[in-house]
C-alpha cells in the first residue's frame, strides 16, 4: 500500500476562507461580472506616499540587496521598540522584538515556540481563521470558548476558567477583534490578564487593529494592564492594516527575550530576513508622519456608522455595532430557512453562496469563524460600493 502524498498534517489546513472569498469575488469581476466584495479585510487606501519613496530609495541601496539579519533590520527592531512604548505604553528593548513575514508569520512562530503536542490553547469564538490552523499545526488542541452577541462578543474570566485544564498552555486574545470588531473595556484585559498571570498561562496578544478602534472604545494593552503577565505575553502586530500595507508582508512580535531568540532560530531556516526594502518601508510608516493613519481611521468611522445602519434594514438581520477594527459581523439566523429564487438556505455557507450568485455580493459566512449563523462584512472599501452592496442584499433578502 502506497503512502499518502500529502502528510496529515498539511492535509488537514483549512483554506483561508477570507481569501478564498477573496479570490472568487475578483476571478468573478475579472470575467466581466459587477461583484462587490465585503471579504477580504485590507484597507481601500494606497500606501502612505511617504512609505513607498522610502521603498523606491532602498531598492536603489546595495546594502539592502543582500542577506540582512533573519530577525530584522536593527534600526527596525529598534523603531518597533519605539512605537510599542509610544502607541500602547508597553516599554520593550529591540531584543525582544523579531520582524516577521506579516502578521500571520509571527502568529504561526508564537504558536510552534510556545507549544508541544497536546497544550491547549484557550480560543474565544468567533475567531479569525488562521489561529485555529496555526494552533493545530503547532501540535495544540485549540478550546473553543464562546462569546455571545449577547454579551458584546467578549469572554470573561469565568469563561476561561471553566474551560481551563491542567494542559491549558496559552489563550489567544484579540482586542480590537478580527471578525466582531469587538474592543473589550480596559478593566476587562486586566481582569484577563491577571487571571492568565495567576494560572501560569500565557497570552498571545493580536494587536494588529490597535489604532481602529472609534468612539469612545479605548484600546488596552494586555502586558500593560496586567504588568504581571509581561514574562509570559507574545504582542503580534504589524504594520499591515494600520498603514495600508497589506501588500508589504511586515509584521512583529513583542515578547521575552529567550521566545524571540527561539523564534528566530526558526525563521532563519523557514524564510530568513524579511524583504528588506519592505523593512525600509515598514521603518518609515513607523517613524514617520502619522496623520494618514488618523484620517484612514476617520473614513473607517463612517463607514462603520453607515454600513450597521444599512444591515439593520435587511429582513432577519440583527448586528451588534461594532467598535473597532474594520468589520461588521450580522447574524443572519432570521434569514435562514426562506426561499429564494427556487432555493433555500440552511447556514450562512449556502446563503453566502447564492447571494454572491443572485446579487454579485461576496461575503465571508460565519462558519469560516466558528461562528453558524453570521457573517463578516469588511467596510474598507468605498462608501458607494458598501452602500450598493448592502443595498442589493437587502433586495434579495427582502423577496
Amino acid at each position: 500500500m502506497s503512502k499518502p502524498r500529502i502528510s496529515a498534517r498539511v492535509a488537514a489546513i483549512a483554506e483561508s476562507a477570507t481569501l478564498a472569498v477573496d479570490a472568487k469575488a475578483k476571478a468573478l469581476k475579472a470575467a466581466g461580472e459587477d461583484v462587490i466584495g465585503f471579504g477580504a479585510g485590507e484597507p481601500d487606501f494606497p500606501t502612505p506616499a511617504h512609505v513607498v519613496e522610502a521603498a523606491a530609495r532602498a531598492c536603489r541601496e546595495p546594502r539592502f540587496h543582500h542577506y540582512t539579519p533573519a530577525g530584522g533590520l536593527p534600526e527596525l527592531r529598534a523603531a518597533i521598540a519605539a512605537k510599542t512604548a509610544r502607541d500602547s505604553g508597553l516599554a520593550v528593548d529591540a531584543a525582544q522584538v523579531l520582524v516577521t513575514n506579516g502578521g500571520k508569520q509571527s502568529i504561526y512562530q508564537a504558536f510552534a515556540t510556545l507549544l508541544d503536542p497536546g497544550d491547549e490553547v484557550l480560543l474565544p469564538a468567533p475567531y479569525w481563521v488562521t489561529y485555529p490552523e496555526a494552533i493545530a499545526l503547532a501540535g495544540g488542541v485549540p478550546v473553543l470558548v464562546e462569546a455571545t452577541a449577547a454579551g458584546g462578543f467578549r469572554v470573561g474570566v469565568e469563561q476561561l476558567e471553566a474551560a481551563r485544564t491542567p494542559r491549558t498552555k496559552a489563550l489567544v486574545f484579540v482586542s480590537p477583534s478580527n471578525p466582531t470588531g469587538a474592543v473589550y473595556p480596559a478593566e476587562e484585559v486586566a481582569a484577563i490578564g491577571r487571571w492568565a498571570a495567576e494560572h501560569g498561562v500565557w497570552a498571545v496578544c493580536d494587536e494588529i487593529y490597535e489604532h481602529l478602534v472609534y468612539g469612545d472604545n479605548r484600546f488596552s494593552s494586555m502586558p500593560v494592564r496586567a504588568p504581571e503577565l509581561a514574562d509570559r505575553c507574545v504582542v503580534v502586530n504589524g504594520t499591515a492594516k494600520t498603514y495600508a500595507m497589506t501588500g508589504w508582508r511586515v509584521g512583529w512580535m513583542v515578547a521575552p527575550a529567550d521566545v524571540v531568540r527561539a523564534a528566530a532560530n526558526l525563521q532563519s531556516h523557514a524564510t530568513s530576513n524579511v524583504c528588506n526594502v519592505a523593512q525600509a518601508a515598514a521603518l518609515a510608516a513607523i517613524e514617520g508622519d502619522q496623520g494618514e493613519v488618523g484620517r484612514m481611521r476617520a473614513a473607517f468611522d463612517r463607514r462603520r456608522r453607515r454600513m450597521h445602519e444599512l444591515l439593520l434594514t435587511i429582513p432577519g438581520v440583527d448586528c451588534v455595532e461594532p467598535q473597532g477594527a474594520f468589520y461588521a459581523f450580522p447574524s443572519f439566523q432570521g434569514a435562514l430557512g426562506r426561499t429564494l429564487r427556487g432555493r433555500t438556505p440552511a447556514t450562512t455557507m449556502e446563503l453566502a453562496e447564492l447571494v454572491l450568485e443572485e446579487a454579485k455580493v461576496a461575503f465571508v459566512p460565519g462558519e469560516a469563524f466558528g461562528a453558524p449563523g453570521h457573517a463578516r462584512f469588511s467596510y474598507a472599501l468605498g462608501d458607494d460600493d458598501l452602500v450598493e452592496g448592502i443595498t442589493r442584499v437587502a433586495k434579495l433578502l427582502g423577496e
